[in-house]
């Protein structure tokens, strides 16, 4: 009986999973945690950005580091960029637009805030960048906005995140 129970959980569950709004027009709606850059949890559901990536705050047991080009000194720009988003969505609502599920599980979507795309705004500030392998360049034209202007991290010396992790497994 045991066994039964567990089976059915599993099955509620996965129909509980995939009748969320991950492939439909549906939205999440709501105040969200700030946990990376590009990664937020709303509703109790772990969203990452779609078509961007951030430097890591945590990876692994490693946050990553940046060099600034002005005075030389390192810091860690993962946990900046989580601060730049924070400070973005603090006490607002964020609606997400899921896409689909990635191989973590986490939902992936584009959010917004007052209907301003936060991948855009992370990425045009410079505290994210265009993940082409994913976007296909949707985020090309904010990435030469915050290069051309040394927003955010483009006035450091830094690896890609994409770099970084692979450097740091």
């Amino acid at each position: 009986m045991k066994k039964l129970s567990q089976i059915l959980c599993s099955i509620s569950f996965f129909f509980i999973l995939f009748d969320t709004p991950v492939f439909g027009q549906n939205e999440f709606i709501g105040n969200v945690k700030v946990i990376d850059g590009d990664t937020i949890i709303l509703n109790n559901i772990t969203i990452r950005f779609s078509g961007i990536d951030a430097p890591e705050s945590f990876f692994q047991g490693k946050s990553q580091v940046c060099n600034s080009l002005i005075n030389d000194k390192k810091f860690f720009c993962g946990k900046l960029a989580k601060k730049k988003l924070k400070e973005k969505v603090k006490n607002k609502i964020v609606t997400c637009l899921p896409e689909y599920l990635d191989r973590y599980k986490r939902v992936i979507a584009e959010c917004f805030v007052n209907g301003d795309s936060l991948s855009s705004y992370m990425v045009k500030s410079g505290f994210a960048f265009d993940y082409v392998k994913y976007s296909k360049g949707k985020f090309e034209n904010d990435q030469n906005f915050a290069k051309e202007n040394k927003l955010g991290l483009w006035n450091s010396k830094f690896d890609y995140p994409w770099v970084w992790r692979k450097l740091n497994k």
